[in-house]
């Protein structure tokens, strides 16, 4: 059974993009491999060095990645700052990582570029930190997106780097984890580009949103006046109501919608009022679960403290033995 290790960063609540980009994977994947999951709030610093609640945004996204289907009796999920291993380990990598190789990472420059008056330490070094995570628990495949490529090469570079330097073969160099089949993109509702909370509330059903809260968002996607000519090629806007469509509605209403659009005689209104229906229904055991997860504060500490009590376990074997590889020794 191969180990997998994947980072959640505490910066909001699952919507429909979450779930269906990968998600549903980590379900499956929690009872075919050993994995560990984490949610990353050091990390979440880089970026926002003083959030206004840490503490409740880590509680949601664990709220919402238990209703979502992550068992913790399955898999190890903890919270990385509960792991003080992880930051030994990551202040030994850093003595092996060097500027040059760190200020070519395209991530770094791109936030660079973007928050010129947050150029911090933590973001520079964010690949030894994740670089440290991963090896921390001898990871052999790493869930990542296109964006964090190249982050994941930088980890099998510390790692081998860590191996010819103190002449061992002792940690892994994690693979990439090959779902098997071809990720769905879930578009958001604003007409162009993925669900996501960052191009705004407004472009992303959550888990948790209520039934009025989804019916106003839906009602506002974006449409247009409708085809001129049968069967004509759907704009960006309405292929995404029709793929938002495809993965809450049944094949039926599917059938229906595009016939109506085929035939020029295509309702968005109508539209948008059964996807709107067929989205609370699809989000309703997920919102419920939230709200009973929520509830049970006696279960969230039992499952955080359970977590951090598993991944330690892994960890401090794993900074044991590189201490004792680089030299540290006890008088």
């Amino acid at each position: 059974m191969e180990i997998v290790v994947s980072g959640i960063r505490p910066t909001g609540e699952l919507h429909l993009g979450n779930y269906f980009g990968a998600v549903r994977n980590f379900l499956r994947m929690q009872y075919e491999n050993q994995c560990y999951f984490f949610i990353a709030d050091y990390h979440s610093l880089t970026t926002h060095p003083t959030p206004a609640d840490l503490h409740g945004n880590v509680r949601r996204v664990l709220i919402n990645y238990l209703a979502a289907g992550l068992d913790p009796d399955a898999s190890t999920l903890y919270i990385q700052s509960d792991v003080p291993e992880v930051t030994e380990l990551y202040l030994l990598l850093n003595m092996n990582a060097y500027l040059g190789e760190l200020q070519r990472v395209t991530s770094f420059k791109e936030k660079v570029r973007k928050q010129p008056d947050n150029v911090n330490a933590g973001l520079l070094t964010y690949p030894t930190l994740m670089a440290a995570d991963i090896i921390i628990h001898k990871a052999h495949k790493v869930p990542v997106g296109k964006d964090q490529e190249q982050h994941l090469e930088m980890t099998r570079t510390f790692a081998n780097r860590f191996n010819r330097m103190y002449n061992v073969e002792y940690f892994v160099e994690p693979q990439a984890y090959n779902f098997g089949e071809q990720l769905i993109k879930i578009p958001g509702l604003d007409g162009s580009g993925k669900m996501g909370k960052s191009e705004g509330e407004g472009n992303a059903i959550f888990l948790s949103d209520s039934p009025e809260v989804i019916k106003k968002k839906v009602m506002k996607a974006v449409s247009d006046s409708g085809p001129t000519e049968p069967n004509q090629p759907k704009p960006d806007a309405i292929q995404n109501l029709f793929t938002l469509m495809e993965v809450v509605s049944s094949p039926e209403t599917l059938d229906f919608f595009n016939e109506k659009y085929n035939t020029c005689q295509i309702r968005y209104g109508d539209m948008k009022k059964q996807l709107t229906q067929d989205m609370i229904q699809f989000t309703a055991p997920f919102r419920e679960k939230i709200n009973e997860i929520a509830a049970d504060e006696a279960y969230l500490k039992k499952v955080v403290n359970t977590g951090a009590e598993k991944a330690r376990e892994s960890a401090a074997k794993t900074v044991r033995e590189v201490r004792q590889i680089i030299g540290f020794r006890s008088f």
